[in-house]
C-alpha cells in the first residue's frame, strides 16, 4: 500500500520556526519549505519514464508565477506555473510536455484534497509575502538536466557532454541522412534547439539549429535532427534538448532583428554533475561576473547561486 503521510510539518533555523508543507502521493511527493519546492517523482508504474529520468527537481520560489489545484470526481491535480524563461526544459519543449510527462503536475487522490488545498495556500502566501513577480525572467533559474546524457529513440542516438552533441544513426535512418555518418556538433556552433513530439500522423523530432547552416529539410533528411515516431523513449529526447538549451544564451538576451546572432554575454551557467567540483567553482565565478555586469539582478543572482551551492 502506498504511503499517504502528508500535511504541515515544521523546521527551526536561527531560532525561527518555518512551516513546511508536504503532500505524498503515488504520483510523487511535493515539499515546500518556504524558500523552494522539492518535486520528487513517485515509484508507481504509471509515473512516466521522463519524470523518473529527470529525477528530483528543486524549484526556487522566485521561479514560480503561480500554483493551482483542480478537483475532479475521482482525483485532482496540482499544477505549478513557472515564470517565462525560468526553466530550460519548458523553453526547449515549447509547452508541449503533457501529462504524464509534465514534472510540474501532480495527481492527487480524492481523500487528500484538504492537504492539496493547504499546500496551495502555503505556496500562494509565500509568493505574496516575498512579493515574487510573475514577469518573465532574463536568466534560467533551474539548471536543466545533468550531463553527460545519451538517449536512443527514433532514427538515432543523441549524446551531450556539456560541450559537444553527437548524433549517431541506426538501421532505420534514411540512407541520404546516414550516408555522411555520425555527426559531432560543438555547443558554440548551436544557435537553437527544439523538441517536438509526434502527434497523429506527424512524426516528432529534436532539431539542432547550426550557425550559418540553415535548412528547410524535414527531420527525416536533416542530419542535425533526430526523427521521432511516437514511441516510449521519445520524451527522453526532451532532456537532451533541455540540457543543450540550458547552456545556450538565454532567449531574453537575443535581439529581435538578429535572431541568429549569439550575444556577447554568456548564458547563465548551469551546475554540471555533482562530482565535478572544479566545474562548480567555475560556474560560481561566472555567476559573479554576470551579476557584476548587471545581467543578473540581485534576486536572480542569489537564487542561481543557491542552486549551484546545493549541487556542491
Amino acid at each position: 500500500m502506498s504511503p499517504k503521510r502528508s500535511g504541515p510539518l515544521s523546521r527551526e533555523t536561527g531560532g525561527t520556526i518555518h512551516r513546511t508543507a508536504e503532500i505524498i502521493q503515488k504520483d510523487g511527493t511535493w515539499a515546500f519549505d518556504g524558500d523552494a519546492l522539492r518535486l520528487t517523482p513517485g515509484r508507481d508504474k504509471n509515473v512516466s519514464l521522463l519524470r523518473r529520468e529527470l529525477g528530483e527537481l528543486v524549484v526556487p520560489l522566485g521561479a514560480l508565477a503561480g500554483i493551482s489545484f483542480e478537483q475532479g470526481k475521482k482525483g485532482g491535480r496540482l499544477r505549478l506555473r513557472l515564470r517565462d524563461g525560468a526553466d530550460p526544459l519548458l523553453h526547449a519543449t515549447g509547452g508541449r510536455l503533457t501529462e504524464p510527462h509534465d514534472p510540474y503536475q501532480l495527481l492527487v487522490e480524492s481523500d487528500r484534497y484538504g492537504v492539496a488545498e493547504y499546500f496551495t495556500d502555503e505556496v500562494r502566501n509565500a509568493l505574496l509575502l516575498d512579493e515574487v513577480p510573475a514577469d518573465p525572467v532574463t536568466a534560467y533559474l533551474l539548471p536543466g538536466p545533468a550531463v553527460p546524457l545519451s538517449v536512443s529513440a527514433g532514427d538515432g542516438t543523441a549524446s551531450f557532454d556539456g560541450e559537444r552533441i553527437r548524433l549517431e544513426w541506426n538501421w532505420k535512418t534514411e540512407d541520404a541522412k546516414a550516408a555522411a555518418g555520425a555527426r559531432t556538433l560543438a555547443l558554440g556552433d548551436i544557435t537553437g534547439v527544439e523538441w517536438q513530439p509526434a502527434a497523429g500522423l506527424e512524426n516528432g523530432y529534436v532539431r539542432f539549429t547550426v550557425r550559418n547552416a540553415p535548412t528547410k529539410a524535414p527531420p527525416k533528411y536533416d542530419p542535425n535532427s533526430v526523427e521521432l515516431w511516437g514511441f516510449k523513449k521519445d520524451p527522453l529526447m526532451a532532456l537532451v534538448a533541455a540540457a543543450v538549451q540550458a547552456r545556450l544564451p538565454h532567449p531574453a538576451g537575443a535581439t529581435a532583428d538578429v535572431p541568429a546572432a549569439r550575444p556577447e554575454t554568456p548564458s547563465l551557467p548551469v551546475a554540471p554533475a555533482e562530482d565535478d567540483h572544479d566545474a562548480l567553482l567555475r560556474r560560481l565565478r561566472e555567476l559573479g561576473e554576470l551579476h557584476r555586469t548587471g545581467v543578473l539582478t540581485d534576486d536572480e543572482f542569489a537564487l542561481a547561486k543557491q542552486a549551484v551551492l546545493k549541487r556542491m
